[in-house]
């Protein structure tokens, strides 16, 4: 594969994968290959590669369906939650139409009961994740529920997994995760060579596209031309540095990636699951298949983890590598695990990186854009008085 150089094209092109990937897995879908579906970052993925299935990300980002989804769940819960299982529901995402079993996770109460009502009109499987990382009891809990998963891949698709399956798709994995973390690393550039939404573009669309090789390809080329381009002098102008946090981003929670680069800021960083979270530890590949899916999976530093240093510390991290001028905490309403956090980063912030920071709460409509634009534009001129 040659490197692509006019990279605002493939930029869009990864932006279209989610629309592209639909026909994609229905091709796949005839060919005979499983579909897993998954809503989470914690739902391992090697497990899927190694018993030949395709994991693929299901629909979640988009208020169409929540009405629909209001009918069997409470209003005033999490967007996330009820668009997942509007969408579900009315059979509106092919992602979810073509898969053969969902998997979700028990990352937060209001998933755990909208599973329950998912196995009406779809196979679920649910896997238990513990409530603390760092003790024996969690470990050996995940352990379990990853062996679990594996032997129910095992009989829902009637195949045999090896130990030597899951290291191949382990190393797999860890080449994508790696090419994934050097193209959104551009975001250290200073001043930066890609705009965020360009960034989060190519993160959100390589969830959806299917050939692994083929995306490690696309990453590394893309992250060679942006690098040689840059040393030639094509760069942006140097403008306040943003990090973004808090919950996933996808679809219309974009309004706040937009709302900072329309108002005289631009997004150097993405802390959040959609980017960094999942991809910055990789698995260990010298130690046993089973330890090291574990340690990888069980540090990912979501809210939904107490205590959650991780995050704490891989916003340290980013904060310092990425020279953030200013943090934004972007928390889905009705979201208790963020929502409570929020003080924790808040303080984080203010107190021992003495940088400025900003809440943000939202759903998934457009009617608080200007709100949102009013506030991030406020947050920019504090950052650049």
């Amino acid at each position: 594969m040659k490197i692509v150089t006019d990279l605002p094209l493939i930029f869009n092109t990864f932006a279209e994968a989610r629309q592209q990937g639909f026909l994609a897995v229905k091709e796949l879908k005839e060919q005979g290959t499983p579909i897993i579906g998954g809503y989470c970052t914690f739902l391992p993925e090697e497990l899927a590669i190694a018993a030949g299935a395709l994991q693929i990300s299901l629909c979640s980002t988009s208020d169409e369906t929540i009405n629909a989804a209001e009918e069997d769940l409470p209003r005033n819960l999490c967007p996330l939650i009820k668009s997942s299982y509007g969408f579900g529901k009315t059979d509106k995402c092919p992602y979810f139409y073509f898969s053969d079993l969902v998997v979700g996770e028990t990352t937060c109460d209001g998933k755990k009961k909208m599973y329950e009502y998912m196995q009406d009109f779809k196979p679920t499987y649910v896997m238990q994740l513990p409530n603390k990382k760092d003790s024996a009891a969690s470990l050996a809990l995940w352990k379990d529920e990853i062996i679990r998963y594996k032997e129910k891949l095992e009989d829902f698709l009637d195949v045999t997994i090896t130990e030597e399956q899951i290291q191949d798709a382990i190393t797999l994995k860890n080449r994508e995760r790696s090419a994934r973390k050097n193209f959104y690393g551009l975001g250290k550039l200073n001043p930066p060579a890609l705009s965020g939404t360009d960034i989060f573009k190519v993160m959100y669309g390589a969830n959806f596209t299917l050939n692994k090789e083929a995306l490690i390809q696309s990453l590394d080329n893309m992250t060679a031309q942006v690098t040689a381009d840059y040393q030639a002098g094509k760069r942006l102008d140097a403008k306040p540095r943003i990090l973004i946090t808090g919950c996933p981003i996808g679809g219309v929670t974009e309004k706040v990636i937009r709302a900072v680069e329309d108002n005289g800021a631009v997004v150097v960083a993405f802390e959040n699951c959609t980017v960094a979270k999942s991809v910055e530890r990789l698995v260990d590949e010298e130690i046993d298949v089973y330890d090291a899916l574990t340690e990888k999976y069980l540090n990912i530093g979501c809210a939904c983890i107490s205590t959650n240093n991780n995050r704490v510390e891989l916003l340290n991290q980013m904060i310092d590598e990425y020279q953030v001028d200013g943090v934004l905490d972007m928390v889905l309403q009705a979201c208790i695990p963020f929502a409570v956090e929020s003080n924790k980063i808040r303080t984080f912030c203010q107190d021992e990186k003495e940088i400025p920071y900003i809440y943000l709460e939202t759903d998934y409509s457009t009617s608080d854009i200007e709100q949102i634009n009013t506030r991030v534009t406020a947050f920019i001129e504090m950052i650049g008085a």
